[in-house]
């Protein structure tokens, strides 16, 4: 019998509404649907009773949320003697380093016992290590989901657009997206970061602009170089990527109207407790 399981049971039970747990727990539907139905064949018994408009307990399903409830509360005790000596180590995602500090040191304020380590890997390797074990937390630009990871949205941050300072629209502050109708937006490969990229690219969508794609970009230093060269193309990156970035060669906009990406704290989903996770992304907001 799964954490998870039980979990996914009592905010379901809690809120009498599969919607609302699943926003609750930050997962899609289906799979508090799944969990709680694989609950029920494990027990033998009937749980919930669902219909189209309600969701009630049944006898069974009251005595088991009471017992669940007991459960989680003796997970959490035990993870609670565990972190008052705990390493956490967090794995750190490129160009957040003023945010990084200020979320590092808002833990240490919080529970100044936690010797918190910062990892630095490529995402994939950031997920992989989390489902492995080797990392507690994770951060992510973007909502990054998969199998047994948790996400819990921690900040928001602004997209800025890059240009060369000798494309057209160099001398604004502010620029309107369909300005860049003529011109190449360049992106980080999708490969290199699903969640970012798919972050950049509806929140273009959300914009109502949809942008003429040149070749994908490699680093972001790479990108600022080469768009720096080229007054014919473009990027659009968030806000904290930039930050110390001096060149004579580019400049850095904002766009109307604004933009943004939600930046994520990962975790494995049968492994952190609920308060744990919420404290590290208050820390991070």
């Amino acid at each position: 019998m799964e954490l998870r399981a039980l979990r996914y049971f009592v905010t379901v039970a809690e809120e009498l509404h599969f919607g609302r747990a699943a926003e609750r727990l930050h997962i899609v539907q289906p799979a508090v649907s799944q969990q709680v139905a694989r609950l029920e064949r494990e027990l033998g018994v009937r749980l919930l009773n669902r219909s189209s408009r309600t969701v009630r307990l049944t006898d069974a399903g009251e005595r088991v949320l009471e017992a669940a409830r007991e459960a989680l509360l003796a997970v959490e005790r035990v993870r609670g003697a565990a972190v008052a000596s705990k390493t956490l180590r967090i794995g750190t995602a490129p160009g957040l380093g003023a945010r990084l500090e200020r979320g590092v040191e808002a833990l240490r304020a919080y529970r100044p016992e936690l010797d918190v380590v910062l990892v630095d890997l490529p995402v994939a390797e950031r997920v992989q290590a989390l489902r492995r074990g080797e990392l507690d937390l994770a951060l992510s630009r973007g909502m990054l989901c998969g199998h047994g990871i948790r996400v819990i949205p921690a900040w928001s941050e602004p997209l800025r657009v890059v240009v060369s300072a000798r494309h057209p629209l160099a001398g604004r502050e502010a620029v309107s997206l369909a300005d860049f109708a003529g011109f190449a937006l360049r992106l980080p490969p999708r490969q290199a970061d699903p969640a970012l990229h798919e972050a950049v690219v509806e929140a273009l969508r959300d914009g109502g602009f949809s942008p003429r794609v040149g070749r994908p970009a490699g680093t972001v230093q790479d990108m600022l170089v080469e768009v720096g060269l080229d007054p014919g193309s473009w990027a659009l990156l968030p806000d904290d990527q930039l930050a110390g970035v001096v060149s004579d060669r580019i400049r850095v906009l904002s766009p109307e109207p604004p933009l943004a990406v939600t930046g994520s704290i990962l975790a494995r989903d049968d492994d952190l407790t609920e308060s744990c996770g919420e404290t590290v992304a208050a820390a991070f907001r």
